[in-house]
């Protein structure tokens, strides 16, 4: 596709870029909305997206490079260059939640309540960034013959150029858009704080293990050749999160 969308002299924008910073500004923008609502305030939002920015690119970073560590052993400068694509989520989703825990503890500010009112903005900002991976062309999917699959012609594109790939980028875009609208419904049912947030991470680890299944990049083995390191983590996650919803809608846990 377009990896980079212009030229301004020496210095290019690049499309992945473009779009997770676009993602990330929407997941704000609708969690401050769902905030006032719900007896936080916005600057509170602002700062818990503050965190969750910097844990996110370092945890999601990080993953990725320990994936493909025999590629980045030998090309160290590489690690830094995240606007060439390269983030894993379940490494920032972990390194978001545990920086998130540790700041609203120290802010005295309950967890559950706030994760449940930041997921939907997650998950509608997820889909806007996923447009960043289709067109830099990273995150690609395996060959096919089907009507809608999608041949890169770019040589900068990170995808294999000239063959015809499932849209898994594409996939995942629609697929973080339904959830978006899933937690929408479940937020205006929800009996108790946590089961916003704990569906969230549940179906979303769910549609992305099934969606790894059509992937064609590396992405590390985890059971065998089986299913990569993220389809075992986000399997292990999913599963975490239905005991946790169990276990939060019982009488004893108090409602919002």
């Amino acid at each position: 596709m377009h990896p980079v969308l212009f030229h301004i002299g020496s210095v290019k924008l690049y499309t992945y870029g473009l779009f997770v910073a676009l993602g990330f500004m929407t997941a704000i923008w609708v969690s401050k909305k769902n905030a006032t609502s719900h007896g936080i305030s916005s600057q509170t939002i602002t700062d818990i997206f503050f965190v969750i920015l910097i844990s996110a690119l370092l945890g999601s970073r990080l993953l990725y490079v320990l994936i493909n560590f025999d590629f980045y052993k030998s090309n160290l400068l590489d690690i830094f260059k995240i606007w060439n694509g390269g983030l894993v989520f379940f490494g920032g989703f972990i390194a978001a939640v545990a920086a998130t825990v540790i700041y609203l503890k120290l802010k005295n500010l309950d967890f559950w309540k706030t994760a449940d009112i930041a997921s939907p903005g997650l998950a509608l900002g997820h889909a806007v960034g996923r447009i960043g991976c289709f067109f830099a062309g990273c995150c690609y999917g395996k060959e096919c013959d089907l009507p809608i699959a999608v041949k890169f012609t770019n040589p900068e594109s990170l995808a294999p150029i000239g063959v015809y790939l499932h849209p898994t980028q594409i996939y995942s875009v629609f697929s973080n858009l339904i959830l978006f609208f899933i937690l929408l419904w479940i937020q205006k049912k929800k009996k108790f704080n946590g089961m916003v947030f704990l569906s969230y991470i549940m179906l979303y680890s769910l549609f992305r293990s099934i969606i790894e299944f059509f992937r064609g990049d590396f992405r590390g083995d985890f059971f065998f050749e089986f299913i990569s390191m993220s389809q075992g983590i986000g399997l292990m996650v999913s599963l975490i999160a239905f005991i946790l919803l169990i276990k939060l809608s019982k009488p004893s846990h108090g409602q919002e």
